[in-house]
């Protein structure tokens, strides 16, 4: 039976990030630091080879591959998205604590959704379809190895919904330029879209 490796990894900071905002579909760029710090860790050889590269459509991600990958083809995946927050993009949680939706929202929930924006739920089923496609994808090109440059909100939701041994989301919590390594196979996809995580990348 073929494994299949993928590396999710975090893109890098951007200014939103710094001043602790909500930024989940504003596209923004990394800022220097950010940009220097994913920088230091490709000179520190902390990233993997792999046969083929996804990547968020968002800037903050296809910046973040092309500077880990130079050179390389990044096929964009829109289902790598971070949550849309609506209302509450680049907002700050004391702009919006005393908010009664936002108040709800936090309580979570299949249904929970900010105002104008996307539920817990939509987003856990476009993460799962996105990868579902990356998996498919690999192996119709019998590509072993490939590396996910996304968002911490994909990240923490498909390693805790699907990922082995099972976790609270925030046990995969990132910080920006880190990565997870999970395993895939056909046999445990098969059976209920479910995979192995192996750990940290660094």
């Amino acid at each position: 039976m073929i494994n299949y490796t993928i590396y999710f990894i975090r893109h890098g900071i951007t200014e939103g990030n710094l001043n602790g905002q909500y930024i989940g579909k504003t596209d923004l760029s990394l800022c220097d630091e950010g940009y220097a710090a994913i920088a230091g860790y490709k000179d520190s050889d902390f990233y993997p080879n792999v046969g083929r590269i996804y990547s968020s459509p968002l800037k903050r991600c296809v910046e973040t591959a092309g500077i880990i990958y130079p050179g390389r083809h990044v096929e964009i995946t829109e289902g790598l998205s971070e949550c849309d927050f609506g209302d509450y993009e680049g907002k700050m949680p004391e702009e919006i604590e005393e908010d009664p939706a936002y108040i709800k929202w936090l309580k979570g929930g299949y249904d929970a959704c900010p105002p104008g924006g996307e539920s817990y739920g939509e987003f856990a089923v476009r993460c799962i379809n996105a990868l579902d496609a990356i998996f498919k994808d690999m192996m119709s090109e019998k590509i072993t190895t490939a590396a996910v440059i996304t968002h911490s909100g994909v990240i923490m939701n498909l390693l805790s919904g699907y990922g082995l041994p099972k976790g609270k989301p925030l046990e995969f919590a990132l910080s920006q330029g880190e990565g997870f390594e999970i395993r895939m196979s056909t046999f445990l996809w098969g059976r209920g879209q479910a995979f192995e995580i192996i750990g940290k990348i660094f």
